[in-house]
This record gives structure tokens, sequence and C-alpha cells, in this order.
């Protein structure tokens, strides 16, 4: 972390436009971190303020333009490829849908200060249709609050940031090993997870002609369900021909009300 503060204040402007851009696109980067010693550096007068905010705002925005692009054009292939690395795909593709639907665009404000929506929130704003001008609007609100919120903290607390790295600098073996520690603890902690939720990685999938035949066979023995996550469902649009609709985020008591005599089939975006 130490190290990180110190290259913030050589390489403060580009580093921090290169951080905060490669976390807007999904990389797995310290974007607080990084603001954070921003705001220790402009507090030291090693860094201009407005033109750090600038820069951030910047890579934010551009980051996050390139996804809402890339949302509204790649649709779910996109917000399948960023949950691939969760331990639950579909879970996570699902929440930040159901996020986003219920805040509607007050969730671009909140959303980088959220882990996981922060990144799903342009692809999802794209998917969605909704108009340019209006993402980058809220987008900005949020990016503006996120980067004065972190960037803040450190200009506060330069003087308990700067005590920190001193204390990283005299205690660095103890650091390192406990870091170490940290890490090993993670990755087990991470496959555990993977293992757990193994069963959930795989979805049985039938073909559209199978299906088909199975109604034309024994139709009153087949259930479709229609799943759809809000912001993908509309109630007066169309739907499978005999499916039922229900809602994707109350499954619990949904689930009660299906038949158990019954085989059945549920479709989704």
């Amino acid at each position: 972390m130490s190290d990180l503060f110190v290259l913030v204040q050589r390489h403060g402007y580009a580093l921090v436009f290169a951080i905060v851009f490669a976390e807007a696109i999904g990389l797995p980067v310290p974007a607080a971190i990084a603001l954070v010693g921003g705001g220790a550096a402009v507090a030291a007068k090693l860094l201009n303020g407005p033109a750090l905010f600038l820069l951030a705002i910047c890579g934010t925005l551009l980051g996050d333009a390139l996804l809402f692009v890339l949302g509204r054009y790649m649709g779910w292939t996109l917000l399948g490829l960023l949950c691939r690395l969760s331990m639950n795909p579909e879970a996570c593709i699902l929440n930040s849908a159901e996020s986003f639907y219920r805040r509607g665009k007050t969730a671009l404000v909140i959303a980088k200060f959220i882990p996981g929506v922060n990144t799903m929130s342009p692809p999802l704003a794209g998917s969605m249709k909704m108009k340019p001008l209006q993402f980058l609007r809220f987008d900005a609100a949020g990016a503006a609050l996120y980067i004065l919120a972190y960037g803040t903290l450190g200009y506060l607390g330069r003087d308990f940031l700067s005590k920190i790295s001193n204390g990283f600098k005299m205690a660095r073996h103890a650091v390192a090993e406990a870091l170490l520690v940290a890490f090993v603890v993670y990755i087990l902690y991470r496959l555990w997870l993977y293992y757990k939720n193994r069963e959930y990685r795989v979805v049985p999938r039938i073909q559209v002609e199978e299906l088909a035949r199975k109604l034309s066979a024994e139709g009153d023995k087949v259930t479709i369900v229609d799943v759809r996550s809000h912001g993908y469902y509309d109630a007066g649009g169309q739907r499978i021909k005999g499916s039922i609709r229900i809602e994707p985020n109350n499954l619990e008591e949904e689930l009660k009300h299906l038949s158990k005599d019954k085989e059945i089939y549920l479709y989704c975006t």
C-alpha cells in the first residue's frame, strides 16, 4: 500500500487516470486506494487538486462509456463475460440487474461504492437502451461523488497515511508475511466457494425442438415458466404460448404454487 502511495505521488496524474479507467472496465485494481493516495498528494501540494479530479473523472467516464456502448450491442454476452469469474455467474447477472431496476437511474450514482454493481451498471444501462446523454449525466454524478469521497479522505487523512506508510517501512518483513498469509487464506476461501457452488455453475438445458415435441406429445404434463428479470421483461410483451410468469426475485414463494406433478422448464432473457 505504501508503495502505491509513493507511485501516486511520483506519477500521480497518469497513474490515477490509468487505475480508475482500469477499474471502470472491470479489472481488479484498487481505484479507491489510488484516489486516497491522490488526495494525500494534493494535501502535500505534490499534485493539483482540480487537475487530478478532472483526469479521474475522464478516466472513469471513458471506461464506463466503453462498457455502456458494448452493453448496448453485446447485451447478455458481455454481462456473462463480466460475471464469469463470479462463484455463481447467473446470480451475479440477476442480482445486478435487479439492483439496477429497483434503484433506476440513481443506481448509477451509488454504483461505484458497491463491489460488482460498479462494473455491471454501465453495460446494464446500455443493454436496457438507456439514452446516452441521460447515462452520462447520472454516471458523471456518481463518478464525481466517488472520486470526491475517497480523494477527500486522503486529503484530510494525510498525516495518518504518512504514519501508516512509515510503519510499513519499519515492519516491511512482518507486513509482507501477513499479506502472504492473507492472500493464501483468500485463495482457499475462493476455492471453497467454488466447490460449494459448483452445482449452480452448470444449468441443465433443453433444445427448442425437444421441448416442442414434449409439448405436442404430453403438453398437459409440462409447465413453461417465464423468469426474465426486471428491465428485460415487458408485461405487455410476448411470451411463449402457454407459459406462465413468475417473479425471479421471489422464487421461494412462487415455486410453492407450481405443480409438483409436472416437468418444469424455465426461460430467461
